[in-house]
């Protein structure tokens, strides 16, 4: 099917494998289904070959079923558009790692423009969400730098961005808007032009996770309004899911009053499955400062004085891993690859699988 048109067999519609790797029903309320879409992650173009030469008039009782497993097991859209890696060269994903030289918009622009720049991700006019980690109102690394922010949106509007939206909701036990006014990060946005979105006092949506550990999840409402999702991420370790990176970020979207479910068993895996229906386009890590013990709130605080930046989240998190542990007495001394936010990803398909998948691009 590769170079053909889409395809409409009954009410679902193929695409050829490479341009969008999912099949989609067109499940509507009348038929007693609640979201309007539905798509089923597809890992072959034997599978696409099979189902499209199903002659569906023949196996109408078949559909139902099918219908019912795409609704229990496949993710709603969520939050950022599904997308291929546009950061990528001769076939492997790449990642940058820039020595910080004094000028944090420099070095960030620096970071971005050695994969490809914001172009890449950033058309004119989109409406972009910039998520930072303000967990709590501790300084960086426990939470993301003002300044840096402030610079990212910047870069930003200045790449075509016709709205930059910040969003981000705060642990259970601190309002998101008042973590904002202690870090003082709404003072250092006021002028830019960005919009502060606090998801603790907006709407959530209900929305079908599909994963193994997390089945549901309720996301910030404003955050699905998005065409691109860019993430500000912080380095640090985290003393119950061993670290705090780009697999984690997403957490900020969810509801409070959801947390405490994801903490009763399987939480670094259910940090992973939550990424089945987030979809960033573009992580940025402030490696200036690191945690190599404990987190997210404090730490022991090193300073690697670099600026990460990839469309890979499994990539950018293992690098980061490296760095934390390169500094002597951290708590993390394993193999990247053998965490269980690390492992679960892979096996989910979210990023890389090896490091022979990515290149690092640095001084």
């Amino acid at each position: 099917m590769n170079g053909a048109k889409n395809q409409r067999f009954g009410s679902m519609v193929f695409w050829p494998t490479g341009e969008m790797p999912f099949i989609c029903s067109e499940a509507r309320r009348g038929q007693g289904y609640s979201q309007a879409n539905v798509c089923v992650r597809v890992q072959s173009q034997a599978f696409i070959r099979d189902l499209s030469n199903l002659r569906l008039s023949k196996h109408r009782s078949c559909l139902p079923h099918f219908y019912a497993w795409c609704l229990t097991m496949s993710p709603d859209e969520g939050i950022g558009k599904v997308s291929s890696n546009p950061f990528t060269m001769n076939g492997k994903v790449l990642l940058s790692k820039v020595a910080t030289a004094g000028d944090v918009k420099t070095d960030i622009l620096k970071a971005v423009d050695k994969i490809g720049g914001f172009s890449k991700v950033i058309g004119k006019g989109d409406q972009v969400l910039l998520k930072p980690n303000f967990n709590s109102a501790d300084p960086p690394p426990a939470s993301s730098d003002p300044e840096f922010l402030k610079a990212i949106v910047e870069l930003l509007f200045e790449h075509g961005a016709g709205k930059v939206v910040l969003g981000e909701s705060s642990w259970q036990a601190l309002a998101t808007r008042k973590a904002l006014e202690k870090t003082g990060a709404l003072s250092a946005l006021k002028d830019t032009g960005a919009e502060i979105a606090f998801f603790d006092e907006e709407k959530f949506v209900k929305v079908n996770v599909g994963g193994k550990y997390l089945k549901h999840v309720s996301l910030a409402e404003r955050a699905m309004r998005a065409d691109k999702i860019v993430y500000s991420c912080c380095m640090k370790t985290h003393f119950r899911a061993d670290f705090s990176l780009s697999l984690k970020l997403g957490f900020g979207f969810t509801k409070k009053s959801e947390r405490m479910a994801f903490h009763l068993r399987h939480l670094k895996e259910k940090l992973v499955d939550l990424n089945l229906v987030v979809h960033p386009s573009l992580i940025i890590m402030d490696g200036r400062k690191c945690f190599i013990t404990g987190g997210p709130f404090s730490g022991e605080v090193r300073n690697p004085n670099v600026i990460l930046a990839s469309g890979d989240r499994v990539a950018i998190d293992v690098e980061s891993i490296k760095i934390i542990e390169s500094f002597e007495g951290s708590k993390l001394k394993d193999s990247p690859w053998s965490y269980p936010q690390i492992r679960h990803a892979t096996s989910l398909g979210l990023g890389v699988k090896n490091e022979q998948e990515y290149t690092v691009l640095s001084e």
